[in-house]
């Protein structure tokens, strides 16, 4: 497990060199995917091994960390999110569709496309709930502070 983490955190490194993400984020961004990873092998290996909830899971806590991470660095949540999701990505499963697919195993192409575009979807969802999830959280908390600020006025 550790060694699935750690190579989750060079797989993310590797997008921010592809991308030209600033070189002084990169670590952070490996961080990112390394803590998305961790969190689906959790999901997956003590919860429930359903490859869509772990998905889901992954992308949530990649989400969260790159919105605070952005709100940390004065940066655009973004650059983590994307590098941070790399490792979830279900490119085995892709590649395992399309194998059946040539092979002419239909229903074999159905059941597995089926599953990456779930996962696909979940990593969607997860990132987006994140987002909001956050800015939720910062208005509430901006709120109180302003209701704090009158009070003692």
């Amino acid at each position: 497990m550790i060694k699935q983490v750690i190579l989750a955190f060079f797989g993310s490194i590797f997008p921010v060199i592809l991308f030209n993400i600033d070189r002084k984020k990169i670590i952070w961004t490996g961080f990112c995917g390394a803590f998305g990873w961790a969190a689906y092998l959790l999901v997956y290996n003590l919860y429930m091994p359903s490859i869509i909830l772990a998905s889901f899971f992954g992308a949530f806590v990649v989400g969260i960390y790159s919105e605070v991470m952005a709100r940390l660095l004065k940066t655009p949540a973004i650059q983590f999110s994307i590098p941070g999701i790399f490792p979830l990505v279900p490119g085995l499963k892709a590649y395992l569709t399309i194998n059946a697919i040539v092979l002419q195993n239909y229903s074999e192409a159905l059941v597995i496309g089926m599953q990456t575009m779930a996962a696909g979807g979940a990593i969607a969802f997860g990132i987006m709930f994140s987002a909001t999830t956050v800015r939720l959280m910062v208005k509430i908390l901006n709120g109180s502070r302003k209701k704090l600020s009158r009070s003692e006025a």
